[in-house]
């Protein structure tokens, strides 16, 4: 929203980028210490897809949709209380949206519960030797 919002785009074309840098970032930051345990690039590009997606997809659901409906929140501007506390409302809405659908993955195994078991895994090598 904020890099939309700056460069002056329309509002679609802002939740199009928001949604693009959402997916870039929101994988990155579970690549990142994927690649540092020595976790090869396929490997750790499906454990980032099947860890984030679902979360990544709500969370921009959520997000994008509460700052479409507030009144005059895309236009606003960056200099606006209305853009920033409109986004804090949409992100911490859209939080609480994906947490219990994280911890079902968690519980059951999957999501985020498979990327620890690599982090897990890794440390767990080093202590032994």
């Amino acid at each position: 929203m904020v890099v939309g919002s700056g460069a002056g785009l329309d509002n679609w074309q802002t939740v199009a980028i928001s949604i693009v840098l959402a997916f870039i970032f929101g994988y990155s930051l579970t690549l990142i210490p994927l690649f540092r345990a020595g976790i090869d690039f396929g490997q750790a590009l499906r454990l980032a897809l099947a860890a984030d997606t679902a979360s990544i997809v709500i969370m921009e659901i959520v997000d994008n949709l509460i700052m479409v409906i507030i009144p005059g929140a895309m236009d606003a501007g960056l200099a606006s209380f209305l853009f920033w506390g409109s986004l804090l409302i949409s992100l911490i809405l859209a939080g609480a949206a994906a947490f219990p659908v994280n911890r079902w993955l968690i519980g059951r195994g999957r999501g985020h519960a498979v990327v620890h078991e690599h982090h897990e895994g890794k440390h767990n090598h080093q202590k032994h030797h």
